[in-house]
């Protein structure tokens, strides 16, 4: 049975990364994760601008918590979010509503825990 559901969860998630479902799922699958740091390329140069937090979900935003402060804080709707392709952390891009709205991307880093 659990094979069944499994194989119907995968047709039914969408793949349009530009629809709030596709949106509102990438963040479900990485909500809860420990993160080791938080970088923002800054003039061409990735920057350190948190450690040790978590990636979490309030009402509709996404919340990247670091260094005992909020460090980025967007809509889900309007979050672009992707996996790096190692699975060592998350890329997160949108209005960042802690910096008054302006554009920004971060990649958030995973604690690593052997699974």
């Amino acid at each position: 049975m659990g094979l069944l559901k499994k194989a119907f969860k995968n047709m039914t998630k969408s793949k349009d990364p530009n629809s709030p479902k596709y949106r509102r799922e990438m963040a479900m699958s990485v909500v809860g994760q420990h993160i080791k740091y938080v970088t923002e390329k800054r003039d061409d140069v990735d920057e350190v601008i948190g450690r040790n937090g978590g990636l979490n979900i309030r009402g509709d935003e996404f919340i990247v918590y670091a260094s005992a402060n909020v460090v980025f804080r967007c809509k889900i709707d309007e979050l672009q979010i992707w996996e790096l392709l190692s699975r060592d952390g998350v890329v997160l891009t949108g209005p960042d509503l802690e910096n008054g709205g302006k554009e920004r991307t971060v990649i958030a880093y995973y604690v690593y825990y052997r699974k």
